[in-house]
């Protein structure tokens, strides 16, 4: 283990504007150590570095919130994610970090709308697999993940682990229809985050959570997914880094099995049941995508997702119903609409990772002016 010293040169450093994973490794080879990287830091175009007291700040933050933080330095960091090219220099983790080392895991993911039929399915198969010695990882969303998360919890007599990888910080549950479940992951399994302490829902925090997910594990299963899902990005990294991919079929009629229908045409395995995956683990079946591609960020919303009649979506096109190009406030939506505040907050994050909305100051959003 690193000292408390050197861990707030990671977080220093890593938590400095402009600065990804990327960059972090970059600056480090360059310089040689952490000290001389962050003594050279603000040398490099557009990177402002932020001060020691803010960076202990944030180590204080995590250690308050009951957080574990380990480093790409430890033992304890997963030797799944230490093969990336940029993995997250540092964890923040709650719970059973030895997990993470877990010799067989498969992620879950799929739609936040899913079917009821959708949700039993990736419940049942979490269920199996966890009862068989395989972990379970996703990425805590409502839908296919927390359905995930709680079959694994409910194998080996309600006691089962699961890994949660969040896209806010470590003390930020999310959805907050998720409080529960965030809670009893850390209890029976672990749940993590790159992001420091506070960190809120954002839109590019996703793509590199989703990353986390794939690469967690030896595999990545899709339950349920439209033709621009963004569980398809998972899909797409679990291809790129030559991970097995599995795929539940589903109808042709059905919006929601478009997406695994499509991964199964180019070489995904097609799942009914657990012992699918645990059979192709055994049999070392080879993952054999080749023409696979995941979605454009800018083609996550389609015309014909638009106008499907899933409840979902139809609350989003009743969001997008309130906006306008100068920008309207979030307080106003949630007035006008009738949704929750975490309903019009979720709809809007999507709305700004498929690139349809912009933030503005004064909590409000504005539609994004295509040319």
């Amino acid at each position: 283990m690193l000292k408390k010293s050197q861990v707030i040169d990671i977080l220093q450093l890593i938590n400095s504007e402009n600065l990804g994973p990327v960059t972090f490794y970059k600056l480090i080879k360059r310089y040689g150590t952490l000290q001389s990287a962050i003594a050279n830091a603000d040398k490099v175009q557009r990177i402002k570095l932020i001060s020691r007291s803010l960076a202990e700040d944030i180590y204080e933050k995590a250690i308050f919130s009951g957080a574990k933080i380990i480093t790409i330095y430890d033992d304890e960091y997963p030797k799944l994610l230490k093969v990336l090219s940029d993995p997250p220099p540092l964890l923040y983790t709650l719970g059973n970090v030895e997990i993470l080392n877990a010799p067989l895991s498969i992620s879950i993911v799929g739609a936040r709308n899913a079917s009821i039929n959708g949700r039993k399915t990736a419940s049942r198969i979490a269920f199996d697999l966890t009862n068989n010695g395989i972990v379970v990882v996703s990425g805590m969303a409502r839908g296919i993940d927390a359905a995930a998360h709680k079959g694994a919890m409910h194998a080996c007599n309600q006691s089962g682990p699961t890994i949660a990888v969040l896209g806010t910080g470590i003390d930020v549950p999310y959805p907050d229809e998720n409080i529960e479940l965030y809670k009893q992951i850390a209890k029976q399994g672990c749940v993590i985050s790159e992001f420091a302490p506070g960190t809120q829902p954002q839109a590019g925090n996703f793509p590199r959570r989703n990353k986390t997910v794939a690469a967690l594990s030896i595999g990545t299963l899709v339950v349920e997914a439209t033709q621009n899902s963004g569980s398809l990005i998972t899909a797409k990294l679990a291809a790129d880094l030559q991970k097995y991919l599995f795929a539940i079929p589903g109808a042709p009629s059905e919006a929601r099995s478009i997406g695994p229908n499509n991964l199964i045409k180019n070489g995904a395995i097609l799942t009914e049941t657990a012992n699918d995956i645990i059979e192709a683990i055994h049999n070392n079946t080879t993952q054999k995508i080749t023409t696979f591609s995941a979605p454009q960020k800018t083609e996550l919303l389609s015309e014909t997702t638009i106008q499907n009649t899933e409840k979902e979506d139809n609350i989003q096109r009743k969001i997008i119903d309130y906006l306008n190009f100068d920008g309207v406030y979030v307080d106003e939506i949630i007035r006008v609409s009738g949704l929750s505040e975490a309903e019009v907050a979720l709809e809007l994050l999507e709305l700004e990772m498929i690139g349809k909305i912009e933030r503005q100051s004064g909590n409000k959003v504005a539609l994004i002016k295509h040319k």
